[in-house]
């Protein structure tokens, strides 16, 4: 494989941008490709088969483009579609967005009490309290899902009063009350952070996935000694062009951008 060789991301939209982000930022050498799936957009209220076949496609279609490592921007296709694009692409390193911070929080001597807040078919899947307790017994993990929030985020609705209404509205739930940490089990949902921090304490360690996947991609890329030595241009392409996505996510990655679409490969 060679060490000069993309890295791809992939999302159903512009959430895993966040994690495509935090990479650059840590890995300023890495040449980046980056699929979003806005065709099929959002993947929570998608079934189980659904999304494998979208992630298990995608995965192909980067594999063609010769990325050496696969990023799975999204906690959804993470939950359910990982071993079906290990299975695909077994020559690649594959990683899921779930796994770095489960492993962060199990190694944390300070958590009690851990929300989740996600799609519907991520917390539907159980993911996290499965994996959480089967490291840590001691850890009580409770969940919520919030499906209107990947959508609004989607719409370019993050940081106003119409997210902070809907975000409180979710967050007061009972089913929440008494945590001490807070996932955002969805890479669109950093978009968001500082509406979530305004309605907690301080003493509320709200975690997303984005910084922790770049460090995990850093050790495993060292590793397998796999750092690229020279970077090439950024790529980015979806499956349904719209011109609102290009600004949304111009807007957010922080530099120009060009998406190309793909309507092959379903």
């Amino acid at each position: 494989m060679n060490k000069d060789n993309p890295i791809g991301i992939f999302d159903s939209g512009i959430g895993g941008l966040t994690v495509a982000k935090a990479i650059r930022s840590l890995l300023p050498h890495e040449s980046l490709l980056y699929f979003g799936d806005t065709k099929h957009l959002p993947y929570g209220e998608k079934s189980v088969h659904a999304i494998q076949e979208f992630s298990k496609n995608i995965a192909l279609f980067l594999k063609q483009k010769n990325c050496k490592m696969i990023v799975i921007a999204c906690n959804t296709a993470s939950s359910v579609a990982y071993e079906t694009i290990k299975n695909e692409c077994p020559n690649i390193e594959i990683v899921n967005v779930i796994d770095p911070i489960v492993k962060r929080i199990t190694t944390s001597n300070d958590t009690k009490t851990i929300g989740v807040i996600g799609t519907k078919r991520t917390i539907n899947s159980d993911v996290y309290p499965q994996k959480i307790k089967s490291i840590n017994q001691n850890i009580s993990v409770k969940s919520l899902a919030t499906p209107l929030l990947a959508s609004m985020i989607e719409e370019g609705f993050f940081n106003d009063k119409i997210s902070q209404a809907i975000v409180h509205n979710y967050l007061k739930d009972p089913a929440l009350e008494g945590i001490d940490k807070l996932i955002l089990a969805c890479t669109h949902y950093p978009l968001i952070h500082e509406v979530i921090r305004d309605f907690y304490p301080q003493e509320i360690d709200i975690i997303d996935s984005a910084s922790q996947v770049a460090l995990h991609i850093k050790d495993v890329l060292t590793d397998k000694q796999l750092l690229a030595n020279q970077s090439q241009k950024h790529r980015f392409y979806v499956t349904d062009y719209a011109l609102s996505f290009e600004k949304s996510a111009k807007f957010f990655f922080g530099e120009d951008i060009h998406l190309e679409e793909v309507s092959s490969i379903h």
